[in-house]
């Protein structure tokens, strides 16, 4: 597994921005936003890499793993 699958990333609608946006909390503040969905799936992987590799070259601790939290039925809760 990489250590990507880790960190839970989102993509959402956003009637505000009028375009899909892409987070993954707990590891990358921001994220980016596109109009197609899958594309914007893509480059936030690529960013959450990107993110992995930063905290290693910079000898840091990466946060918590925010994956296999159940986030799916704790949403359908709030619903």
């Amino acid at each position: 597994m990489k250590e990507s699958a880790k960190y839970v990333k989102i993509v959402e609608w956003s009637d505000e921005d009028q375009c899909y946006v892409g987070s993954a909390p707990g590891l990358v503040y921001g994220g980016c936003h596109g109009v197609d969905e899958k594309q914007v799936f893509n480059e936030l992987c690529d960013i959450v890499e990107e993110a992995i590799q930063i905290y290693k070259a910079e000898k840091k601790p990466l946060p918590p793993a925010t994956a296999c939290l159940d986030y799916a039925n704790k949403l359908q809760s709030v619903v």
